[in-house]
């Protein structure tokens, strides 16, 4: 599948006339718990020429391989590949945006050209705000604790989707750093040995098994965690400051010294 994606990659950038700095991936692999069905989550950043910056008209930013755009070669099933330009994600990374920063920080990276992403990477802890991190996970976790564990009966898969924001969110507490993208890394440093810890470590093992989709019933200690979490998190991310100084100056010169790096 690594060799296919690189030829997506390639492809994207004949097709679409652009260039890719960088692509990794983003889902349940990278996190360290996919199944034997999981999509390959690909996320990339691109540049286009010099010209399509210098334009009146404000253009599309995104491409999204297969939802919405097409490239010419067939694309496996399981492949889900979406894009970013470079200063779309320049203006994202300003605001300290998290699934940006977790790109940056995966452990599963398919193609790195050029120098922009290391010195994104060199920069990132500067531009981090605990703050807007904070409030993006503990969000994503409210959103989804609401939506998937309130009835008697659960999927294994949607436990995730809350465990690992909450978990995030707790390392952004504990350190005032970035978190890391491993699942398990978090649940280690995070969570104390002892009952709850079992049952998390007993429902990773059956999401990896492929039980992922199997309803059953909600598993009271985990779900009395993640709600007393958000309370305490929701408390928290009031009392924290989240102002930074202004990096766009910083981010200009970068985006200026990649255009002059690829097309000169």
């Amino acid at each position: 599948m690594k060799n296919h994606i690189y030829d997506v990659i390639k492809k994207i950038e004949e097709d679409f006339e652009i260039k890719v700095l960088y692509a990794c991936e983003s889902g349940s692999r990278a996190w360290g718990f996919p199944s034997n069905d999981s999509d390959y989550d690909v996320r990339f950043i691109y540049v286009h020429k010099k010209e399509w910056y210098l334009s009146i008209d404000h253009k599309r930013d995104v491409i999204e391989i297969p939802n919405r755009d097409t490239i010419s070669m067939d694309v496996h099933d399981l492949l889900d590949v979406s894009g970013w330009e470079l200063t779309k994600a320049l203006r994202l990374f300003r605001k300290s945006n998290p699934p940006l920063l977790e790109w940056l920080r995966s452990n599963i990276v398919y193609y790195q050209s050029y120098t922009t992403i290391e010195k994104m990477r060199r920069i990132d802890s500067t531009l981090f705000s605990p703050n807007s991190c904070l409030y993006h996970y503990l969000n994503m976790a409210k959103g989804n604790f609401r939506e998937y564990l309130q009835g008697e009966e659960v999927k294994i898969k949607k436990y995730f989707y809350v465990l690992r924001p909450i978990l995030a969110a707790k390392w952004i507490e504990k350190y005032n750093m970035i978190p890391p993208i491993e699942f398990i890394t978090l649940l280690e440093d995070i969570i104390p040995s002892g009952h709850l810890k079992n049952e998390v470590v007993t429902l990773l093992n059956r999401k990896i098994a492929g039980e992922e989709m199997k309803l059953e019933s909600r598993i009271e200690v985990i779900n009395n965690y993640l709600q007393d979490e958000i309370h305490h998190l929701e408390a928290y991310v009031k009392k924290i400051n989240g102002k930074l100084s202004d990096p766009t100056y910083l981010l200009d010169e970068l985006f200026r010294e990649t255009l002059e790096e690829i097309w000169n």
